[in-house]
């Protein structure tokens, strides 16, 4: 008898106030231009917002969307092994601690 055909996954949905992010590609040189052994990576916790979950995507208070880039705690980063390069983590939004945006933010006139 023929095993049935397993399908794959088409995307990864977050639950609750949490994020898919691809993590950005770990440095291998400094920003000087020193080339640094594997041993000694500067550990990487930025990374791009790939998708958001619903309950972030519905609150005003977070300003987090698709695309951000993101600096993040990485302790809580559960590991998605969807994709060959293992670069695909589901992270608490409570773990970012700061957004990269172009330009300043409008600011109110006091």
């Amino acid at each position: 008898m023929a095993k049935p055909k397993e399908k794959a996954f088409e995307y990864v949905e977050p639950i609750g106030a949490r994020l898919l992010v691809r993590k950005d590609e770990p440095k291998r040189e400094t920003r000087g231009g020193i080339a640094l052994p594997d041993q000694a990576e500067i550990p990487t916790i930025t990374g791009r917002i790939v998708t958001v979950s619903a309950q972030v995507a519905n609150n005003e208070d977070v300003p987090l969307r698709q695309y951000d880039k993101i600096l993040f705690h990485p302790k809580n980063a559960i590991p998605v092994d969807f994709e060959s390069d293992n670069q695909l983590f589901v992270i608490p939004v409570e773990d970012v601690v700061a957004v990269f945006r172009r330009g300043k933010p409008d600011s109110a006139a006091p």
